[in-house]
């Protein structure tokens, strides 16, 4: 592991400790770089709505997720300061959900991002984009 990635993991373990939503959604990070984070999740009963799919929030708060543990990964404290989703696909009970991120364009002060949502037959359910503000506050001083 390089020093960038071990930069990325490190700050996505701290966010990760108190970050509860990301914990109840029950995500799982499969790919932590700078830049970048693959995170996967299963759809819980409790998250579906009254039509028997999953509540549109779940998917959201899935790439929302994702995307803050991507543009954080380079070291400075980064926040969203706007989303959008457009949901493609119904999704159910029981799928298992994989969000990647793509940094599209990165500079001193914002960020943009696309994150792609699938469901276990790799169907892509939902497309998200989002625009961070990064500040010059530092994860970690000594970058390591």
């Amino acid at each position: 592991m390089n020093d960038e990635q071990a930069l990325a993991k490190k700050i996505f373990d701290a966010m990760y400790k108190k970050d509860e939503m990301s914990k109840w959604l029950g995500i799982e990070a499969l790919e932590i770089a700078q830049g970048h984070a693959v995170l996967r999740m299963t759809v819980r009963d409790e998250m579906l709505n009254g039509m028997d799919i999953a509540h549109g929030g779940i998917t959201y708060s899935l790439s929302d997720s994702a995307l803050a543990f991507a543009s954080n990964s380079h070291g400075r404290k980064a926040v969203s300061v706007e989303t959008s989703i457009s949901h493609i696909k119904p999704v159910y009970g029981g799928d298992i959900l994989t969000a990647t991120t793509k940094e599209e364009r990165v500079t001193k002060k914002i960020g943009i991002y696309t994150i792609s949502v699938t469901n276990q037959q790799d169907e892509k359910v939902a497309l998200f984009k989002g625009t961070v503000y990064r500040s010059s506050l530092e994860w970690f001083s000594d970058k390591a």
